[in-house]
Order: C-alpha cells, then sequence, then structure tokens
C-alpha cells in the first residue's frame, strides 16, 4: 500500500510536471515571433476561410512557424470571435497572439478614395472602377434604389444627388451597397437640423436644395461664386423666370450618351424636364451630386438683385441686372465661343 501510495505521488508530480512543462511550451510559442527581419507583409484573408486554412497560408507566406500554437491559440481565447477577412498589412515579426487579436479586431486595410464636388452617380461610378474599389453596373444598381432617403426625399427615383462627396476609406472588396450606404450616411449628416430649418424658411423641400446646389455646382467652382449664381436663381424663381442653365442639358444629353463635350445652339431645343431654356422651374431632379459649400450656397444665396451671369472662358462669371447688360457681356466674352 505504501509502496502504491508513493507511486501514485510520482506519477501525479510526473503529470504536473509534464503540465507545465506542456504550457510553458505553449506560451512560449504563443508569444514567440518568427524570425527577427522588420517588414511589411501584405495578407489577405478570404471570405469564408476556417482558421485552419487561414494558418495553413500563414505557414506557406512564412508568417507562422508552427500551426498548432496559432491553432490551440485560437481556440483556448479567440474560439468566440471570427477571423475576419479582408487585406491586412503585417508588420513583422509578430506572435501568433498578435496575429489573432489583429485578425479578431478585424485590423484590415482601408483604401481611401475621393469623390469630388459636382460628379453624378454614373461618373462617380466610373471614378471607383479607375480606383479599382468596384464595376460600373454593380455601382449603378445599389445607387438605383432610393429607399435610404425617402424620409428626405418621398420623389425621388434613384439616389441621384445625394451620394456626398468627401473621401471615404473603404476595404477591399467593399460591395457597392456598404459604398453607397456611406455616402448617403455621410450626406445626411452633413445636412443639419439648422439646413432643414432655412430649407423651410425660404418655402423648400431637402429635395429643391439638392437640385438647386447641383445646378449651382456645375455652373461655377468659385467659393466667391456660389452665393452669387444662387442669387441669380433664386431671383429667377421668385418672377417665374426660366433659369436657362447650360449643365442642365449637358446632364440631360449625357442621359443619352449624346454629350459630346460641347453644347451647341440647337441643343438648347433639346426636348427634355430637364431643359431649363425651354421649361420653367427646377428641373426634376439633381443633375449632380453638390457638396457642402454648393449647398450652403443653395440655402444663403447673395443679397444681389442679378438675373443673369455669364462666363467670362476662364472659370469666373460676369454677373447683370439688365438683359442689355448681359448682353454686351455676352458679346464680349462669348464672341469667339462656339455657341
Amino acid at each position: 500500500m505504501r509502496k502504491l501510495r508513493k507511486f501514485i505521488k510520482i506519477t501525479l508530480a510526473a503529470g504536473a510536471f509534464l503540465m507545465l512543462l506542456l504550457i510553458g511550451w505553449f506560451t512560449f510559442e504563443f508569444i514567440s515571433v518568427t524570425g527577427t527581419a522588420q517588414e511589411v507583409m501584405e495578407f489577405e484573408i478570404k471570405e469564408g476561410q476556417s482558421v485552419t486554412q487561414v494558418a495553413e497560408a500563414l505557414g506557406e507566406a512564412g508568417v507562422l512557424a508552427r500551426k498548432w500554437p496559432f491553432l490551440a491559440g485560437y481556440r483556448l481565447f479567440f474560439s468566440g470571435q471570427s477571423l475576419k477577412a479582408g487585406e491586412y498589412r503585417l508588420e513583422m515579426p509578430l506572435s501568433p497572439k498578435k496575429l489573432l487579436r489583429i485578425f479578431a479586431e478585424g485590423r484590415i486595410v482601408l483604401h481611401p478614395v475621393t469623390i469630388p464636388e459636382g460628379l453624378t452617380r454614373r461618373e462617380i461610378a466610373r471614378h471607383l472602377e479607375g480606383a479599382d474599389m468596384v464595376d460600373v453596373a454593380s455601382f449603378l444598381l445599389a445607387s438605383q434604389d432610393p429607399g435610404s432617403i425617402k424620409d428626405w426625399d418621398d420623389r425621388a427615383q434613384d439616389l441621384e444627388g445625394f451620394l456626398f462627396p468627401e473621401t471615404y476609406h473603404f476595404p477591399k472588396g467593399e460591395t457597392p451597397a456598404r459604398m453607397v450606404e456611406a455616402m448617403v450616411g455621410q450626406f445626411k449628416q452633413e445636412f443639419t437640423e439648422a439646413w432643414s430649418q432655412r430649407a423651410a424658411e425660404l418655402g423648400m423641400t431637402i429635395r429643391d436644395v439638392v437640385i438647386l446646389a447641383s445646378l449651382i455646382e456645375k455652373e461655377t467652382s468659385k467659393p466667391d461664386e456660389r452665393a452669387l449664381v444662387s442669387a441669380v436663381f433664386h431671383n429667377r424663381l421668385r418672377i417665374g423666370m426660366k433659369l436657362d442653365c447650360d449643365p442642365t442639358i449637358v446632364y440631360a444629353l449625357k442621359m443619352t450618351d449624346s454629350y459630346t463635350g460641347r453644347l451647341r445652339y440647337r441643343d438648347l431645343k433639346l426636348d427634355s424636364p430637364y431643359n431649363t431654356y425651354l421649361y420653367p422651374g427646377l428641373p426634376p431632379g439633381p443633375i449632380a451630386n453638390p457638396g457642402r459649400h454648393a449647398i450652403e450656397a443653395a440655402l444663403y444665396p447673395a443679397e444681389a438683385d442679378f438675373l443673369y451671369f455669364v462666363s467670362r472662358n476662364d472659370g469666373s462669371h460676369h454677373f447683370s441686372r439688365t438683359l442689355r447688360e448681359h448682353q454686351n457681356a455676352v458679346n464680349r466674352y462669348q464672341r469667339r465661343s462656339g455657341r
């Protein structure tokens, strides 16, 4: 009996020692790094990859010397979390523990993409495709559904005008729907309650403001002219005078892929509800996606009684109060134009 008790004690002690040895070995492997080279490595976890497949890919890439500490560590400490799919920039060397933390927290690489002011949604789609973010057809499909702005504009047929120009950061493989959601979300964040109240003071809906802002955005890029252009449009709308806005015709031509890069006199007679030379009032929808400054100009026009403006062909415009003054300016600045 004494020998049996002694044997049991020795066995338990050996087992405890072995357990401590295994724990120590695992701990060492779990927190140790592979190699000492300081480098940045691109690594991608694909959608649907299992933890085992991720470990195998890390081993093939030379990130892990042994897979078992990574897999054991996941089961012990991270089993309730998923390893987020996406593109990672790994600053090597890294231990299995740090790798698991990075993947579980989803510290994926975000790519910046800037949407300039005044692009149509078709142009935004081409811009994103050029940045290798999404294909044109998918983005157009995602931005066709106006459901996300129905509370803001119940007449919208698509999201034209509500894709806010901004610099966004998207992960590789981001869906068009999430991109659109981010742009519309940014619009809602920018269009404050104060702006809504100001629109009501002017007797305008949010849709009216966005449409007018899109016209201002396309007419001038000069900060000191936006409020003046806005004043011209507000003044014309107030007295029932047609807006005569060239960019609305350009938009109508672009909708049918008919725009050649230059307006002709015959284009002024284009039978389209967007032709503000033929139809009074605002066009039926936004002709671009305006930025913050154009929206502010639409809401806060300059206190001026101008009714006309014409390009000086250097990016700036001449503003006039009377038709005679305007005709003189047209003769002066547009004498050599093709119109």
